[in-house]
């Protein structure tokens, strides 16, 4: 069925939240070297630099849920979008490593934020139908934006900028900031935001011009849902009947970092240079691997809704897993270097295709509206806390024994098979009302 394009357009407005957290979570690849050298950083400082981001992002989840609440998902987005402009500009402008780190960790509040805010307004605007290749943008922007970044940096490289070249790759992301916040001005607010502040009618207008076919019928489903009459529209995440998807949220953002991925791509010239590979090499390879990301996700948002998100979930831990106990016995063994890029293709390509299509779909699919909010600041942080220790403690241990940070990585996807396979309850072509119901939260 063909989407309402005032639904598309607001959904894909919304998504480009996504390529800027793409494109500022990677970009440092392309910097490390020049960072270490001008900060004479040792291999503990430099993962510190690298985490800075990731403990504003992990401060950035668990805090967004407030403002989201407070004062909707849209003006959100705005704030995001500034921020988003004064991290590029402050990296670029960067007059010491302390002024950096704060950037940085500025620009990691952005990028948790966006975590949570993104997909949430879509899959609030999103008809149950659609709503996982809708919310699938915002998972589509993030890779597009890596490989945009892997590009830049590229591009950049050859540009014979010299001693300033981290900081061309660093500030350039001020321009795609700026557009997203222009763009913002005519999407709507989320309708089930406006129904949660009892504010209906204007939740019946976004629904009818975002083309809900029985909008009466939704409006009230989703009015029944909050019961905002009895005051449960903002009741406490942490009681016993959201066990389960506190559980869900929890365990889908650890195992999304605990495939190793995000260290992966931070750390990507760094990992084909410990194998050999030349600075040019490296950041050529790089681009394919994004490009490799970029197709593997279109095929997932193609086909999210009908195979469903626990399905991508189970082939992508075996896909995951193969690959990176592939990338272990290239680094344990000291041979076959030239099959190492070919292994990190494979794990990108099945990370992208299942974990990472999925992760931000489901979160905002298995919490109710009245603490959705929440729920996927929980599910945010639990990610973005893993990554943060994640990528912290990566180059200290590849430095010691390049095989036993992918042979870890391998054994958790083997875990996460399990959980998924046992535990985890499969979400398409349910609305997020009816979800509520299927995990039986009355």
């Amino acid at each position: 069925m063909k989407l309402n394009s005032y639904l598309l357009k607001s959904a894909l407005v919304a998504a480009l939240g996504g390529l800027l957290f793409g494109f500022d979570t990677v970009v440092i690849a392309g910097a490390n070297d020049a960072l270490r050298k001008v900060y004479d950083l040792s291999p503990a400082m430099l993962g510190f630099t690298v985490a800075s981001a990731i403990l504003g992002t992990t401060l950035g989840a668990i805090l967004a849920g407030m403002p989201a609440d407070r004062y909707g998902r849209r003006r959100s987005l705005f704030g995001l979008a500034l921020m988003y402009f004064v991290t590029a500009l402050g990296c670029a402008l960067a007059w010491n490593w302390g002024s950096f780190l704060f950037f940085r960790f500025l620009g990691g509040l952005a990028i948790g934020g966006s975590s949570v805010i993104g997909p949430m307004y879509i899959a609030e605007i999103a008809p149950a139908r659609a709503r996982g290749r809708l919310v699938g943008m915002f998972q589509f922007n993030i890779v597009f934006g890596i490989l945009l970044a892997y590009f830049s940096n590229y591009v950049v490289g050859l540009s014979g900028a010299g001693g300033d070249e981290w900081r061309w790759k660093l500030g350039i992301a001020a321009l795609p900031a700026a557009a997203f916040f222009v763009m913002l001005f005519p999407i709507p607010e989320s309708p089930r935001w406006l129904a949660k502040r009892r504010r209906v009618d204007d939740a019946r207008e976004v629904l009818r011009l975002t083309g809900e076919e029985n909008y009466e019928a939704e409006l009230n489903d989703i009015v029944t849902s909050i019961d905002a009459a009895h005051g449960h529209a903002d009741e406490p995440l942490f009681s016993w009947k959201y066990r389960l998807p506190i559980f869900l949220a929890v365990s889908i953002g650890m195992f999304n970092q605990l495939s190793g991925i995000n260290a992966i791509l931070y750390y990507l010239n760094t990992i084909f240079s410990s194998a050999g590979f030349s600075k040019t090499s490296g950041d050529l390879q790089a681009v394919a691997i994004g490009a490799t990301n970029l197709i593997a996700t279109i095929i997932a948002m193609s086909v999210i809704d009908r195979i469903g998100r626990k399905t991508m979930l189970l082939i992508g831990s075996i896909g995951t897993g193969l690959s990176l106990a592939g990338v272990s016995w290239v680094f344990s063994a000291q041979a076959h270097q030239g099959l190492l890029v070919w292994l990190l293709v494979g794990f990108i390509g099945f990370f992208a295709f299942s974990q990472g299509a999925v992760i931000w779909v489901y979160l905002s699919e298995v919490f109710p509206t009245r603490v959705r909010a929440k729920g996927q600041s929980l599910g945010s942080f639990t990610h973005w806390a893993m990554n943060a220790i994640i990528s912290g403690t990566f180059p200290v241990i590849a430095a010691s024994s390049g095989a036993a940070p992918f042979l870890f990585f391998a054994a958790m996807m083997a875990v996460q098979f399990v959980v998924v396979l046992m535990w985890y309850p499969e979400t398409k072509g349910h609305t997020l009302e009816e979800m509520q119901h299927k995990l039986g939260i009355s």
